[in-house]
């Protein structure tokens, strides 16, 4: 297959990207500059420095021609921060490059999709009691986005949408999203515990969302070509982890702590923090994706994701304490102003 990806050359993009080739794929793509210093980048893949939200239909045209693929791995999530209405944000880099790009890829003979989008998506609809979208504008942004992909999706045309939960590896470079992780932290370096919700998350690698973004891929290039294709949502999970048990090796990434003690936050406790971060919020003029408040009903479940479609999309056993800890320590880094790294951009 001939792949287009739009963010090829970022954390998730490239390590796709060198799948892709590794099986025989051709793949280029648009990518915004600068480069991350030292990033392994494929040298096989054709790299075209440039906005994909500033070209024209005919530009985007011409890019299309040939290609078989489309890879949505761009975008941004709930960690940066903009000022309100905070949904516009992500309907602006999320949301409407999907409303121009999927129907353009339809009309240059592309085959189908796929888009790197949020387990918040895969939560909201297990949940629907939750009434998420209601109270967290990224979450209602996350299923909007799949809204599209689905309108767009036929027999001929798949769109394949990956719910991605937490993410670890490192790019050399690039600025890891645990930076904020690390200034959570901090709060609690002079106590002799740190407390934190009873819940926990899904997980996975860096190389396995790359495993993942190729399984779907493949799998939406054969359904068009059987005339077969549809909407696909997956949700995406290698690991299920507790909060306590993540901390531990967080901590030991972190300061070399072997066993940090952790304790339970009671659900009220990180409500009235979450009252604090909404008066933070406002005296900042940022608008909040995930509502502090009602992040509290997240943070204390475990919300994990059975690991059926990691399984079926080719997605094998990955070392996922390494790229914890490999993440913290780059993200201590970066904190630290040790490392200087590119950050996440949406244009």
């Amino acid at each position: 297959m001939n792949i287009l990806m739009i963010g090829g050359t970022g954390l998730l993009g490239s390590a796709a990207a060198q799948l892709f080739i590794d099986k025989g794929h051709s793949v280029k793509t648009l990518s915004l500059p600068p480069l991350p210093v030292g990033a392994p980048l494929p040298k096989e893949m054709e790299i075209i420095l440039k906005d994909a939200n500033k070209l024209s239909d005919d530009e985007m045209l011409t890019i299309m021609q040939g290609c078989d693929m489309f890879v949505f791995a761009t975008g941004v999530d709930e960690r940066v921060e903009f000022s309100a209405p905070v949904y516009d944000a992500y309907y602006k880099y999320n949301i409407a490059p999907l409303e121009r790009l999927l129907p353009l890829a339809k009309k240059a003979g592309i085959k189908g999709a796929v888009v790197c989008g949020s387990y918040f998506a895969w939560l909201a609809k297990q949940k629907p009691e939750m009434h998420l979208c209601d109270k967290h504008p990224y979450i209602k942004s996350r299923i909007d986005q799949e809204k599209v992909c689905e309108k767009y999706s036929d027999k001929d045309f798949q769109v394949g949408v990956l719910e991605l939960p937490y993410i670890f590896g490192t790019q050399p470079g690039r600025k890891p999203v645990w930076v904020i992780l690390i200034e959570q932290l901090q709060r609690f370096e002079k106590m002799p515990f740190t407390m934190y919700p009873a819940g926990g998350t899904a997980m996975l690698t860096v190389r396995q969302v790359g495993q993942a973004m190729v399984g779907a891929a493949e799998q939406a290039f054969e359904a068009a070509e059987n005339n077969q294709g549809k909407f696909c949502a997956y949700g995406i999970s290698c690991y299920n982890m507790t909060w306590r048990e993540f901390l531990k090796i967080v901590y030991r990434a972190m300061s070399g702590v072997p066993n940090r003690k952790i304790v339970d936050v009671p659900k009220w406790t990180f409500q009235a923090f979450g009252l604090i971060m909404r008066r933070d919020y406002k005296e900042r003029n940022v608008d909040a994706g995930i509502d502090p408040v009602g992040l509290a009903d997240i943070m204390g479940m475990n919300l994990f994701i059975p690991t059926d479609d990691c399984k079926a999309l080719g997605c094998t056993n990955d070392d996922i304490e390494k790229a914890i800890f490999d993440s913290i320590k780059l993200s201590k880094e970066a904190f630290e102003g040790e490392a200087e790294l590119v950050g996440m951009k949406g244009e």
